[in-house]
């Protein structure tokens, strides 16, 4: 999703993109058909290389965002060596600018409270696909004191138009829509729209000194606040489902992992998902503001937006 807005944010700066793809075919079917498409993987350091040939930017936006993965060693494979293959190629390649697609995850925050970008964590976070994102983060900030001239961006959660796998506040909007919720979880999390990620990253690459990272969130929302949103905009007038109680979802979540590793099948409430939800920590987005001049969507317009896209 975030890689797809970058793309739109690019061309409409008349700028010239290529993107790594693992599937031409995929490829064409998503992206304007203007970008010219390499197949390859970044976890392939051969077919990055060849990507990067002629290239003098390049944003890194590739990762594993999931929540549960039955083999968690696909979040080190993709998400660490996967950047460490990309820092490797851009150094060798002399890329003029790298921007990296990071996560808030990695900074210090208490529930209740705002962070930004001034502290990072240098404790092990909660979940598997956390700990790999900062150790990630880790890699680029050791590689820009070796000359990677990394800039990086650390969006909340997203949601808006733009192809996605993963399940996230769309497939919220789409199950509220059809009623399919019957019980919230607690707890809450930021957001940021999808189109003003990718404008974000492009913004930060023309604007932003090396080495510098910036948090691209537009507000923090209770899931009961953020599904009344949802219902207004889809005209749909009754109140938000009620918040089913932390012990019970605790309860489901135990249970539902224990038999995810009998199954093989993702658990209803994964443990990093309950875990995000609860971190409850806000993200001050003032840097991006003043020094980008980046203006985020409200929640209201955004939510009406990805519903027009989502065509329901």
């Amino acid at each position: 999703m975030i890689g797809y807005n970058i793309i739109l944010a690019l061309l409409r700066r008349k700028r010239k993109v290529k993107a790594l793809v693992r599937s031409i075919t995929k490829g064409k079917k998503l992206l304007p058909s203007e970008v010219d498409l390499v197949q390859g993987d970044i976890t392939d350091k051969y077919s990055i290389h060849e990507a990067m040939i002629g290239c003098n930017i390049v944003y890194h936006a590739a990762g594993f965002p999931e929540q549960w993965m039955k083999n968690n060693s696909i979040f080190e494979e993709v998400n660490v060596s996967g950047t460490q293959n990309m820092i490797e190629a851009a150094i060798e390649q002399k890329i003029e600018k790298f921007i990296y697609t990071s996560t808030i995850d990695v900074f210090k925050g208490e529930k209740g409270k705002m962070f930004n970008e001034s502290i990072i964590d240098d404790q092990p976070k909660g979940t598997v696909y956390e700990r790999s994102k900062q150790k990630a983060f880790q890699l680029i900030l050791n590689a820009i004191n070796q000359g990677l001239p990394a800039i990086n961006l650390h969006p909340a959660g997203l949601y808006g138009p733009g192809p996605s796998d993963s399940p996230g506040i769309n497939n919220l909007i789409v199950d509220l829509k059809n009623g399919k919720v019957p019980m919230l979880l607690p707890g809450g999390l930021p957001l940021v729209f999808s189109e003003d990620a990718g404008e974000g990253h492009v913004l930060a690459e023309e604007k932003a000194e090396i080495g510098e990272s910036f948090i691209l969130s537009e507000n923090y929302y209770n899931l009961n606040v953020l599904a009344n949103e949802i219902l207004m905009a889809l005209n749909i007038k009754k109140k938000s489902p009620a918040v089913m109680p932390f012990p019970l979802v605790k309860m489901v979540s135990t249970f539902g992992e224990w038999m995810a590793k009998v199954t093989g099948k993702p658990p209803l409430i994964p443990k990093g998902q309950l875990h995000f939800l609860r971190w409850g920590a806000i993200p001050d987005n003032t840097k991006a503001l003043k020094l980008l001049g980046w203006k985020p969507t409200k929640l209201e317009k955004g939510i009406k937006t990805t519903i027009k896209s989502l065509g329901i």
